[in-house]
């Protein structure tokens, strides 16, 4: 790692960050300004949790054991920044309503589903959609289906393995490399898989640091 990027990942996480906005409906988003970089996953796959790793706040992004809880996009930028006029923050973090979760009412999922392929399809300062994948699980069909969506979008995206503790260690590089064969061919994959741990603190600076590159931050 070079000194600017090491300087780079201090400035974007080395400060508090805080939550500006949820937002329910496209017509809600905050102003195109800084680049943004989103999370999405299938519901209880660990969003939440990963976030608030990432940026060193365990209240930052509200987490629940109930699936299906995030039913907003919600933006979070390091603290000090409006995200209005002059004042952008260098980036913003979005996390995403989960996916793939069928108890709730099904007027309810299409709502907050819609909202994700939006702005997906519509949002031009979307950098990259780190998509997070529970290591105990791997690619299901709900994933196959938003990756498809995300390829026919142009949509920069990172597969992110999550929940590697509960695995056992001598079997991750192998999952690794098995989802690694499973994007190959996918256009907009970004041909490398990270493996995180938001219980252990294992995986994030390789995160934070994928994340700095992907914004093109440097200090």
């Amino acid at each position: 790692m070079t000194t600017s990027d090491a300087g780079g990942k201090r400035s974007l996480f080395g400060n508090p960050w805080i939550f500006i906005r949820g937002v329910p409906a496209m017509k809600f988003l905050p102003p195109e300004g800084p680049l943004e970089v989103a999370f999405a996953g299938r519901s209880n796959v660990g969003k939440s949790s990963l976030i608030n790793a990432l940026v060193g706040h365990k209240g930052l992004a509200r987490t629940s054991n109930t699936p299906g809880r995030t039913q907003e996009l919600n933006y979070f930028v390091p603290e000090g920044y409006s995200g209005e006029g002059d004042d952008l923050p260098p980036m913003a973090l979005v996390d995403m309503p989960g996916y793939g979760y069928a108890k709730a009412p099904k007027d309810q999922v299409d709502a907050w589903t819609k909202l994700v392929f939006d702005y997906l399809r519509g949002r031009a300062t979307l950098k990259r959609v780190y998509v997070l994948i529970d290591a105990r699980h791997g690619l299901k069909k709900n994933d196959d289906e938003v990756l498809d969506l995300l390829d026919k979008a142009a949509v920069s995206y990172q597969i992110v393995l999550t929940k590697t503790d509960k695995i056992k260690e001598a079997g991750i590089p192998g999952l690794v490399e098995e989802t690694l064969q499973k994007i190959r061919k996918r256009p907009a994959a970004f041909p490398e898989v990270l493996s995180t741990s938001s219980e252990k603190g294992s995986g994030l600076e390789e995160l934070r640091q994928a994340i700095a590159e992907t914004v093109g931050h440097v200090a």
